[in-house]
């Protein structure tokens, strides 16, 4: 039986909100069925004011900012808002987000990264979103060469910021590697000493499963396998449509998952585990609560920006 407050609680949050239309759909649905509990949005990206709109309109949605540095698909792209030279590092010879971590990590100046993540805020918030947390496309903004700016823009907008103990269990880490745990740790441990929840472990999409294998079974192992703690679970729900164009190989795992998410029988099944389903509004409230104001932490000579 689901418990009022079990030992183990789950964000169940939807990545690249934002990117299509498909991936917004599934978001505000999947929030209304209850079984998504919290989603970040890709700011550069096309269909980012559809979902602005929708948020600035219904206080149910919990959004956050999917700190975005990378395009990553071959023939659908964005690029920065703030419009960087060549000179910054953060753009491929066609003006759009270099398509992998690595090469941004190589390339791009830590100033054009704080500009461009500050502005992705400012949008959100200008567009009408009661922005609930950030957390990081593809893991960049976590890398060790930009974690500090990323702690310290959840700092000073008072935001929980996706971050794990450790790399290892950080489970989307497959953009970064080479991240070595006493990399991670120096951003865990600002973090700490900021006075954010960091959470014992993130786990995502089952993206390594064939079209051939059954969804249900690997996303009922994952919730089972979900231990005492907070634990971020990454999904890429998309209802179908033009995600068939924009990712053609690999589409069936976010539309099939969304499938999953939507059906009477797995619904009920999770609700009815012995743990709580939790989104990260609540998460921010607490923070806040804890946190100095802006004006607060700057009177007691607490760097916030």
């Amino acid at each position: 039986m689901r418990t009022a407050k079990s030992r183990r609680r789950l964000v169940l949050h939807e990545d690249d909100v934002g990117m299509c239309h498909g991936a917004n759909a599934a978001f505000f649905e999947l929030t209304k069925l209850g079984v998504c509990s919290s989603g970040a949005v890709m700011v550069p990206c096309p269909w980012f004011l559809e979902l602005a709109e929708a948020a600035a309109n219904d206080p149910q949605l919990d959004v956050g900012v999917h700190l975005t540095l990378n395009a990553e698909k071959s023939h659908y792209k964005w690029g920065p808002l703030t419009a960087p030279s060549r000179a910054s590092g953060l753009i491929d010879d066609l003006g759009f987000f270099h398509p992998d971590v690595a090469t941004t990590r190589r390339h791009a100046h830590p100033e054009a990264i704080e500009a461009e993540l500050r502005a992705q805020i400012e949008t959100a918030y200008a567009a009408g979103i009661d922005v609930t947390h950030l957390d990081a496309h593809m893991g960049c903004a976590l890398a060790p060469e930009f974690c500090d700016i990323y702690v310290r823009l959840g700092l000073e907008y008072r935001l929980p910021i996706l971050l794990t103990s450790t790399i290892a269990a950080y489970t989307p880490n497959d953009n970064l590697v080479g991240v070595t745990e006493d990399e991670h740790k120096k951003g865990v441990d600002a973090a700490r000493t900021a006075g954010f929840e960091i959470f014992d472990s993130a786990v995502q999409t089952t993206w390594g499963r064939p079209r051939s294998k059954p969804v249900e079974p690997a996303y009922r192992a994952i919730v089972e396998g979900t231990e005492e703690g907070l634990t971020f679970f990454c999904l890429h729900f998309n209802a179908p449509g033009e995600i068939e164009l924009i990712e053609p190989r690999s589409a069936y795992i976010r539309t099939e998952e969304y499938d999953l998410f939507r059906s009477d029988a797995f619904r009920d099944w999770l609700h009815a585990q012995d743990l709580d389903i939790v989104g990260m509004k609540p998460l921010r409230d607490d923070l806040r609560a804890r946190l100095p104001s802006r004006d607060a932490a700057t009177a007691k000579g607490i760097r916030v920006g």
